[in-house]
């Protein structure tokens, strides 16, 4: 008999755990280990067991449930702001479908424009040339060299010019090196914030309610690598512009010493007996 009364006292357990959620449940098991602990006297019957699991079940729906019933209230009324207040559903909905409207329709036409190709050398050097130097990959900048000095010949020998004249032929070649391998790095680096731009893109028109701040902080980080480039190539101009100052003002320099030269010629042949 005790044990057929074991078997539905936890059938009946086990019936009250399942007709309630999961906060309740946890509430009575609790209950219930008290409950187990508390030495019962040997004649206690069904009765008693029955009335004390009623206890339990009007102590969920009065004392427990109340509360639970004013927690999910709250929750139903924070969510009802977020979704009609602070997010609403309709304007990121609208939001997102707006996105996805430009990106279809601007998007490729935009890649097209920048892959274009705009090549229009036509010999065998110069069209080796202007393929790497457009290439927009940085590996391919090794075979520049030898296709530059290929297509606007060495720097001449000791014996064939100057050292002056040496210098500067051989600083001019390395300024326009220069410039042409950052033009190639700038490329490369264009076409990295352009994939950055479209991912970016994407994760705007799949957005979640409260993901701005780190979008916008993303935004900000692609905006300063962009600056940072834009100095770069700015860096490079200014370089290419001193170069040439430089150059005009060895000119310039060689003039004055040409001029001084022949001064003294003058002289010598003025002064003659």
């Amino acid at each position: 008999m005790e044990g057929k009364t074991v078997k539905k006292i936890l059938s009946t357990l086990k019936a009250v755990l399942s007709s309630k959620r999961c906060v309740r449940a946890a509430a009575v098991l609790p209950l219930v280990m008290v409950l187990a602990l508390v030495p019962q006297q040997a004649n206690a019957g069904i009765g008693d067991i029955v009335s004390i699991l009623t206890g339990i079940y009007s102590t969920l729906r009065g004392g427990i449930g109340g509360p639970l019933n004013a927690i999910q209230s709250v929750n139903t009324n924070v969510r009802d702001l977020h979704q009609q207040v602070v997010w609403p559903v309709a304007t990121l909905n609208q939001a997102r479908g707006f996105v996805g409207q430009v990106t279809a329709q601007y998007r490729d036409p935009m890649w097209q424009i920048h892959t274009l190709s705009t090549n229009s050398a036509t010999l065998s050097s110069p069209l080796q040339l202007e393929s790497v130097v457009r290439s927009g990959q940085v590996g391919s900048v090794t075979q520049m060299q030898p296709l530059f000095r290929r297509l606007y010949q060495p720097v001449p020998d000791v014996s064939a010019a100057p050292a002056a004249e040496r210098n500067m032929m051989d600083m001019d070649d390395a300024a326009s090196l220069t410039a042409l391998k950052t033009t190639v790095v700038s490329d490369q680096d264009g076409n990295q914030m352009l994939s950055l731009a479209d991912q970016m893109e994407e994760q705007a028109a799949q957005a979640a309610p409260g993901s701005t701040p780190l979008l916008t902080a993303q935004a900000q980080i692609a905006s300063l690598e962009s600056q940072a480039f834009l100095q770069r190539m700015l860096a490079a101009e200014l370089r290419q512009e001193a170069t040439r100052l430089a150059h005009d003002n060895a000119a310039r320099k060689r003039s004055a010493e040409a001029a001084r030269n022949l001064r003294n010629q003058v002289h010598q042949v003025l002064s003659r007996p």
